[in-house]
């Protein structure tokens, strides 16, 4: 017997989508329905399940976010997402399932089918972590939350970030830039990366983008753009330069 769960922040989404799945397979054991993804990260390491709708876009802990801090994400997932030019090809490229909002009848029906095969086949867990080592430095990229979805960015690719007004400001070498509600402090904890330097409260650089230090107390970048250092770093700073040239 399939046992599920469903997790949305959305309370009328939640409903409808679980209205659905009861109609279809009524013989299908629903386990519960969470609209803290919280409290269905807490159901998950506790409980056994073959199957969760999660949905991507959800305050304080993303669907993605929630996938990650299971202890043991053992079971078939169907992302629900209100995107679909985001996130969808790292979900695609680990083999996982999809659902895009306003849910159609048939693609539910369809992602369930083949939830089900994955389940016989037991290969969740592979998927799974194909897809968190997709958004992870493991493969030199992070997911950036944005207002209309999910950016998914190489490390090498960004020159600065920059914290505005509660916000992020992500800065790229191909000239794209990105705002994300996370924190500079969440996105420095995500990279997790020596090359990655806080050079002030509110700037990190990636050291292989530096090009200079001016008299003023500022780092210059190789996009010509200039971010200030504190005193404090200053020494720090220096260090690293010289010990990444060696």
């Amino acid at each position: 017997m399939i046992k599920y769960i469903l997790v949305d922040d959305e309370l009328k989404a939640l409903k409808n989508l679980e209205k659905k799945i009861k109609k279809i397979y009524p013989d299908f054991l629903h386990l519960g329905s969470f609209n803290q993804p919280e409290k269905a990260l807490e159901f998950l390491n506790n409980n056994e399940v073959n199957l969760v709708f999660l949905d991507i876009e959800m305050p304080n802990l993303s669907g993605f976010d929630l996938l990650s801090k299971v202890n043991d994400p053992n079971f078939e997932i169907i992302f629900v997402t209100a995107y679909n030019q985001y996130a969808i090809d790292a979900i695609r490229h680990a083999a996982i399932g999809y659902i895009v909002k306003p849910i159609d009848i048939d693609e539910l029906k369809d992602s369930i089918e083949k939830a089900q095969e994955n389940i016989k086949k037991k290969i969740a867990h592979k998927n799974n972590k194909a897809l968190l080592d997709l958004l992870t430095q493991k493969n030199n990229i992070i997911s950036i939350p944005t207002q209309t979805g999910y950016a998914f960015v190489k490390l090498d690719n960004i020159i600065r970030l920059e914290g505005v007004d509660g916000y992020t400001k992500i800065v790229c070498n191909n000239d794209k830039e990105f705002f994300s509600s996370y924190s500079l402090g969440k996105f420095y904890d995500m990279i997790n990366n020596p090359l990655f330097f806080q050079t002030h409260r509110s700037h990190i650089i990636n050291l292989n983008y530096v090009t200079g230090l001016l008299n003023e107390g500022y780092v210059e970048l190789a996009n010509h753009s200039n971010v200030p250092l504190s005193r404090t770093r200053k020494k720090m700073f220096l260090d690293l330069i010289n010990n990444n040239k060696e």
